[in-house]
């Protein structure tokens, strides 16, 4: 078989890579042809970006609005920035909703656990309250599993953000903690009941040492040292005295002429 590129009964026979070769080599980019700018348009922008241009004015408000007050702040700066923040909060709103479905359902998919028998000394604590979620859970549409993990959650929670301080932590661990008590009060077998608050109370008591760390009874008191310079006060002004009258005197006066006698 003979090969395309072998010329046959001395004429040459077409290829594909003669195409190839006849295509003219590509443009340099220095005779690219570039898209003419409108002049106008052109000496517009520039004279915008000019000292008394529309662009310049801009960028001087926003130079400016670093150190102005709010009052001094252009108005569109102030409408764009509400703009922002409100679609900021949308936003945040919308992924906390998110953040507290996704909580919620996973608060209510809990698989429930063993309540134990309730020895031990957290036993003794933990048994009545999951005892007394369990009879409330009954009459409600959630799973007993579900309330005491969000129990737990909101217990964790208002401990870590009292630690740091923060006051509405600080007030959800105190209403948790006298839930707990109350729970503990209610379910607890009669015999124990006071042992088993007492219990519970001491070891929140404990707990809040954490939780409630820094805060203190002690009224707040200002001393604010009295200045060693004497008040100024107010004087009103003497009366202008009155003048006293004066006599005429004679007054001489002598001129190169003669003496003349002259009263004023």
């Amino acid at each position: 078989m003979q090969s395309d590129d072998k010329p046959t009964n001395g004429q040459h026979n077409p290829n594909f890579l003669d195409l190839l070769n006849q295509t003219p080599p590509p443009p340099d980019a220095k005779h690219w042809r570039r898209p003419k700018r409108s002049p106008r348009l052109l000496a517009a922008w520039r004279k915008s970006w000019k000292p008394g241009g529309f662009f310049y004015q801009r960028w001087e408000e926003i130079s400016q609005a670093r150190h102005a007050g709010w009052h001094e702040i252009a108005v569109w700066i102030k409408t764009a920035g509400l703009l922002a923040g409100l679609s900021l909060i949308v936003m945040m709103v919308d992924a906390a909703g998110d953040i507290a479905s996704a909580t919620l359902k996973g608060l209510s998919d809990v698989q429930a656990t063993d309540a134990g028998d309730g020895s031990g000394l957290w036993g003794t604590v933990d048994h009545p309250i999951r005892a007394f979620l369990a009879d409330q859970a009954a009459h409600l549409a959630v799973a007993p599993a579900a309330l005491y993990a969000f129990w737990q959650l909101a217990g964790l929670l208002g401990l870590i953000g009292g630690f740091f301080g923060n006051a509405g932590a600080r007030i959800t661990w105190t209403l948790w903690g006298l839930a707990s008590l109350a729970m503990i009060w209610s379910a607890a077998p009669a015999g124990g009941r006071a042992a088993a608050t007492g219990l519970a109370a001491l070891m929140w008591a404990l707990a809040s040492a954490f939780a409630l760390r820094g805060l203190t009874l002690r009224p707040i008191v200002h001393n604010h040292p009295r200045s060693s310079t004497p008040s100024s006060t107010c004087t009103p002004p003497s009366p202008p005295r009155p003048r006293r009258a004066t006599t005429s005197t004679p007054t001489f006066i002598r001129s190169s002429a003669d003496r003349t006698l002259r009263t004023p």
